[in-house]
C-alpha cells in the first residue's frame, strides 16, 4: 500500500488552512489595536485590599 501520494495530499490541504488562517488573521484582528492603561492592568492583576464592611444583623433582630 502506497500512502505517499494521500500524505502529499494532506500536507497540502493543512499547509492550505494555515495559509489561509494567517491572511484572515492579518486582515481581520491584527489592525485591531485595544489600548490598555497601565494602572487599569494592574489592578485586574493585583486588586487592592476589600473595602471593609460592618457586619449586619439578619432582618428584625436588633443588636
Amino acid at each position: 500500500m502506497n500512502d505517499r501520494p494521500l500524505l502529499r495530499h494532506l500536507s497540502w490541504i493543512v499547509l492550505l488552512k494555515l495559509v489561509l488562517l494567517t491572511v484572515l488573521w492579518w486582515v481581520f484582528f491584527r489592525p485591531v489595536q485595544v489600548p490598555v492603561h497601565p494602572d487599569t492592568a494592574a489592578a485586574h492583576i493585583a486588586p487592592g485590599p476589600a473595602p471593609e464592611s460592618r457586619p449586619t444583623a439578619p432582618q428584625g433582630v436588633r443588636p
